[in-house]
C-alpha cells in the first residue's frame, strides 16, 4: 500500500486540477449579460487584479528576505521550500479571485435568463468550487513536491550557509513550506479585510444613513470598491487562510511523527515512521477525491429551489466519503506495522481521531448557522430589538457573540481530549487534519457567498428586473449564512491546527518517547502566556483602528463626489477608480505592521527568553484568540443577517429606511469590522506565530541560545 502512495495522491491531484480547469473555462464561456453588466464586471475584475498585483509585489519582497535569512542562518535549502509555499498560496488566491470575478456577472445573467434559483445556484457553486478545490489541490501538490524531492529522514542533519547550527532538514523543509503559506495568508487577510470593510462601511454610511439610497446603488462611488473587496478578502483572503490551515496541520502531523520515531525504543522500525508520516498525506488525498465527487454530483444533478439544502448535500457527501475512504487507508497503512503504545485502538486509532475532527467541523458549522442565520431565534430576536434603537441592537449582538463561544469551544476541547487519549499527540494532529480533510468542499460553499453577493450587487447597480433581484437576494441571504459558517469553520480549524502546531513545537524539546509537556506553573511560561493574551487584544485594536481610519477617509471622498452636480441625479458617473485606488492605498499601507508583528514575536521572544517563553506566548494567545475570534465572527454575522431580515420585509411595519432598519445598519457597520477583519485575522495570527515557532525549534534547541 505504502509504495502506491505517491501514484495515488498525484493522480487525485491531477484529476482535481483538470476538473478545476474545466470549470474555469466553462464559466468563461457563459454570457455576461447586458452591456452595462459586462462593463461593471470588467471594472470589478480589473480592480481586483490590480490590487492583488500590487499586494503580491510587496509580499514577494518580504518572502524573499525571510527565505534568504533561513537559508543563510538555519538550513541551506529551506528558503526554497518557503518560496514554494508562498507561490502555491499565491496561485490559489489569483485563480480563486479570477474565477469569482468571472462567475459573479454570469450568476446574475443566469438569474436574468432562466429566472430559476436552481440553475443560478449551479453557476455560483461552480465558480466557488474552483477556489475550494484549488486550495486543497495546490496545497497538497506543494507538500508532495517537498516530500518527494527532499524525502523524510529522522536522523539527518544540516546547517545554514553562514552558521553551523545543526537541524533536521526534513522538519525545516516542511515547516518553512507551511510558513510560506502563512505569510501570504497573513498579508492577504490584513490587507484584504481593510480594503473590503473600509469600502463596505463607507458605502453603507453614504447610502443608508446619509442619503437614503438603495444598497449597491451605482451612484455611490464606494460601491465598486466594495464589490472588488468581496473578492479580495472573502475569496483570495479566505483561500490563503484555509490553505494555510490545511498545510499547517499536515506539517504538524509529520513533525510529530518524526519526533515520536526519534524517541521510540526498540521494536519500532522505519516502516512505522513511513506509515505515520504518509497517512496524513493519504487522508488529505482521499479527502480531496471526496470533495471532487461531492461537488461534481451537485454540478450534474437537477437542483431544487432550496439553495441551502443543495449546498449542505455537497458538504455531507464530501464528509461522508472522507470518513469511509479514511478508514480504508488507515487499515492498509497501519495493519502490518508496529504501533506506538499511545495507539489505544490499533490501526483504527488515527481513523477515529480523524472522524472526531470531521464531526467537530460539521458541528461548529451548524452552531455558527444557528447563531447567525435569520432562520433561527437569536438573529430574529436581534432584528426585533432594532425597533428599540441602536443601543439595544449592539448590546444584544454582543450577548449573541459571547453566548455563541461556549459550545464550539466545548466541542474543540472534547475532541482534542478524546483524540489525545486514543492516539496521543499524533491523534491530536490527525483530529485537526480530519476537520480539514474535506476543506475543498467547505471553501467552495464559502466562496459561493461572495459570488452571490456580487451577483446581487450587479443586479441592483445594473437595474435588472425585480424578479432577478428576488433570486439574487435569495442566494445572497444563503451566501451570508455560508460565509458565516465558513468563518466559524476557519476559526475552529485554526484552533485545531494551532494546538497541533503547539504540540509539535513542544515535542521537539522533549527527549525520549514521552508525552510533550509545557510546565504551565513555570513563571517563564506564565509570563509568556499573559503577554500572548495581551498581544491578541493589541492586534485586534490595531486592525480595527486601521479599518475605521480608512473607512472615514473613503466616506469623505464619497460625500465629495456625491456633491458634484449630476452624480446624485444619476446623470454623471462618479469616479470609481479614485475610490478603488484610495481603498487599495489605505489597505497596503496598513498591512505591514500587523503582519510583521506576528512574524517577529516568536523570534524576539525565543532568542531573548527561550523556548518555554515562546510556548507560553502560543498557549496564552491561542486561549484568548479562539473565543475572541468566535465572538467577533458570530456577533458580526448576526448583525448582518438581522439587517437583511428587516430589509427583506420580515419585520412588519419596519422595512428599509425605517428607524429600526437604520439601527440594524449601525449594528451591521460595527459587525463588518468584527467578522471580516478582526475575527478572520486572529486565526492566522496564532497560526503564523505557531508556525514560526516550529521553524525556530532547532535554533532554540542549540546550546548557543
Amino acid at each position: 500500500m505504502l509504495t502506491l502512495v505517491w501514484p495515488i495522491v498525484l493522480t487525485v491531484i491531477v484529476l482535481t486540477l483538470a476538473y478545476v480547469t474545466f470549470n474555469f473555462f466553462n464559466i468563461k464561456r457563459m454570457k455576461e449579460g447586458t452591456e452595462e453588466m459586462a462593463e461593471m464586471a470588467g471594472i470589478i475584475r480589473s480592480g481586483a487584479a490590480t490590487f492583488l498585483k500590487t499586494e503580491f509585489t510587496m509580499i514577494a519582497i518580504v518572502v524573499a528576505v525571510v527565505a534568504v535569512l533561513f537559508s543563510l542562518f538555519i538550513e541551506k535549502t529551506s528558503g526554497i521550500t518557503l518560496v514554494l509555499g508562498a507561490c502555491m498560496s499565491s496561485v490559489v488566491c489569483i485563480l480563486g479571485m479570477r474565477s469569482a470575478t468571472y462567475a459573479n456577472v454570469r450568476t446574475a445573467n443566469k438569474a436574468r435568463e432562466s429566472l430559476s434559483i436552481g440553475e443560478t445556484v449551479k453557476v455560483a457553486l461552480s465558480g466557488g468550487s474552483i477556489s475550494g478545490l484549488a486550495v486543497q489541490g495546490f496545497g497538497l501538490l506543494g507538500l508532495a513536491i517537498v516530500l518527494m524531492i527532499w524525502g523524510v529522514d529522522a536522523g539527518a542533519e544540516s546547517t545554514g550557509f553562514l552558521l553551523d547550527l545543526k537541524c533536521n532538514p526534513t522538519i525545516m523543509h516542511i515547516t518553512t513550506y507551511s510558513l510560506g503559506c502563512s505569510l501570504v495568508a497573513m498579508f492577504n487577510r490584513v490587507a484584504g479585510g481593510n480594503y473590503t470593510k473600509a469600502a463596505d462601511i463607507s458605502s453603507d454610511i453614504l447610502s443608508k444613513l446619509r442619503h437614503d439610497m438603495p444598497e449597491d446603488d451605482s451612484r455611490v462611488p464606494n460601491v465598486i470598491a466594495d464589490f472588488i473587496g468581496d473578492n479580495v478578502n472573502d475569496i483570495a483572503g479566505n483561500c490563503s487562510d484555509l490553505l494555510e490551515s490545511f498545510v499547517a496541520t499536515i506539517s504538524a502531523t509529520i513533525v510529530i511523527a518524526l519526533t515520536l520515531f526519534s524517541g521510540a525504543g526498540e521494536g519500532i522500525k522505519e516502516t512505522t515512521l513511513e506509515a505515520t508520516y504518509l497517512f496524513p498525506v493519504l487522508l488529505a488525498g482521499v479527502g480531496l477525491l471526496s470533495c471532487v465527487l461531492g461537488l461534481g454530483f451537485a454540478a450534474v444533478r437537477k437542483m431544487s429551489d432550496n439553495p441551502s439544502r443543495e449546498l449542505n448535500l455537497a458538504t455531507w457527501i464530501s464528509a461522508g466519503l472522507t470518513i469511509i475512504l479514511g478508514g480504508v487507508v488507515a487499515y492498509f497503512t497501519f495493519k502490518d506495522v508496529a504501533l506506538y503504545k499511545d495507539f489505544m485502538w490499533g490501526w483504527a486509532s488515527p481513523w477515529v481521531c480523524s472522524i472526531l475532527g470531521i464531526a467537530s467541523g460539521i458541528a461548529i458549522g451548524t452552531l455558527t448557522e444557528y447563531y447567525t442565520s435569520s432562520d433561527f431565534k437569536p438573529t430574529r430576536k436581534l432584528a426585533e430589538l432594532a425597533t428599540e434603537g441602536e443601543a439595544f441592537v449592539v448590546t444584544k449582538g454582543d450577548a449573541i457573540g459571547s453566548r455563541s463561544c461556549l459550545f464550539p469551544i466545548l466541542i474543540i476541547g472534547i475532541a482534542l481530549f478524546v483524540s489525545g487519549k486514543i492516539c496521543g499527540s499524533y491523534g491530536i494532529a490527525i483530529s485537526a487534519l480530519g476537520m480539514l480533510a474535506f476543506v475543498g468542499a467547505t471553501v467552495s460553499i464559502d466562496a459561493f457567498g461572495p459570488i452571490a453577493d456580487n451577483a446581487g450587487g450587479l443586479a441592483e447597480s445594473c437595474h435588472l428586473a425585480p424578479e432577478v433581484r428576488t433570486i439574487t437576494d435569495k442566494l445572497d441571504s444563503v451566501g451570508n449564512t455560508t460565509a458565516a459558517i465558513g468563518k466559524g469553520f476557519a476559526i475552529g480549524s485554526a484552533a485545531f491546527a494551532t494546538v497541533s502546531l503547539i504540540v509539535a513545537y513542544v515535542s521537539s524539546f522533549v527527549e525520549g518517547n514521552v508525552e510533550p509537556v509545557l510546565n504551565i506553573a513555570s513563571f517563564v511560561v506564565v509570563a509568556g502566556g499573559i503577554i500572548g493574551g495581551a498581544l491578541v487584544e493589541y492586534f485586534s485594536a490595531m486592525l480595527t483602528d486601521n479599518t475605521i481610519d480608512a473607512a472615514k477617509v473613503m466616506a469623505e471622498e464619497g460625500d465629495r463626489q456625491l456633491s458634484i452636480p449630476g452624480v446624485l441625479e444619476g446623470k454623471v458617473k462618479p469616479d470609481y477608480n479614485k475610490c478603488v485606488e484610495m481603498a487599495a492605498k489605505q489597505a497596503l499601507q496598513k498591512m505591514i505592521v500587523p503582519s510583521v508583528l506576528a512574524l517577529l514575536i516568536p523570534v524576539v521572544g525565543g532568542l531573548l527568553f527561550g523556548w518555554e517563553f515562546v510556548g507560553g506566548i502560543l498557549v496564552g494567545a491561542t486561549i484568548c484568540a479562539i473565543p475572541r475570534a468566535l465572538f467577533m465572527g458570530n456577533s458580526g454575522g448576526a448583525f448582518d443577517n438581522a439587517k437583511k431580515y428587516i430589509e427583506g420585509g420580515f419585520l412588519k411595519g419596519h422595512g428599509k429606511g425605517s428607524a429600526a432598519h437604520k439601527a440594524a445598519v449601525t449594528g451591521d457597520t460595527i459587525g463588518d469590522t468584527r467578522k471580516d477583519v478582526v475575527g478572520v485575522a486572529l486565526d492566522i495570527f496564532i497560526k503564523l506565530m505557531s508556525t514560526v515557532a516550529n521553524t525556530l525549534s532547532s535554533l532554540l534547541r542549540n546550546p548557543w541560545f
